[in-house]
């Protein structure tokens, strides 16, 4: 699949006031500073698509973005970053909370790691709250041109077998470097074969 057509829609803090669900939504998650905007940016091959910026916690509403006119990209507020209220922190934020649970077109929610960590707290968190929830998640490793191809690995290792502690099967997961356009086809591809699946 190919990106053709790429245009910024609407940007709520409110669930309740986000684009009528209907058409799939493909939404993107991360801790602060995981790198989302240049993924997003190196996705659909907009320079400016998604705003970046060296302040973590930028992101505090829901962005949805129209792909080809048929299905939206979704660009959510990064979770675990200690300079938002408390109010936003609890849990994992409301805003997050209401519409991963609550957004019945949402195909599947991309939760971005970075590769050059150990598993962090925050990230096993969510991973295991979406999943406990039934949301459909995949898992997208960030930075991965940062890493020396075995560091990497390890890294990749490391992570796999600590939520197989508590997981039958994996989620798929997609290694990425927004730098040098890697798992932009993986993503793409898997994009395309979720949307058709459902046709």
């Amino acid at each position: 699949m190919e990106i053709t057509q790429a245009e910024f829609v609407s940007s709520y803090a409110d669930v309740r006031k986000c684009p009528a669900p209907d058409k799939p939504e493909f939404a993107f998650i991360g801790r602060s500073n995981v790198g989302k905007s240049s993924l997003l940016n190196m996705l659909t091959q907009r320079k400016q698509l998604a705003k970046t910026s060296v302040k973590p916690g930028k992101t505090q509403t829901i962005n949805h973005f129209i792909i080809n006119n048929a299905w939206y990209l979704v660009d959510l507020p990064g979770y675990g970053y200690a300079s938002v209220s408390k109010d936003k922190r609890a849990g994992f934020g409301k805003i997050i909370e209401q519409y991963v649970l609550k957004r019945e077109n949402l195909y599947c929610l991309f939760i971005l790691i970075d590769s050059r960590l150990e598993p962090q707290k925050i990230d096993l968190e969510f991973i295991q709250w979406s999943g406990s929830k039934g949301v459909p998640i995949a898992l997208v490793f960030t930075k991965a041109d940062k890493l020396k191809k075995n560091e990497l690995q390890k890294n990749l290792s490391r992570y796999e077998s600590t939520l197989l502690q508590t997981w039958e099967e994996l989620p798929p997961i997609v290694v990425t470097s927004a730098t040098e356009k890697t798992g932009r086809s993986e993503l793409l591809t898997f994009i395309g074969n979720a949307l058709a699946e459902q046709r």
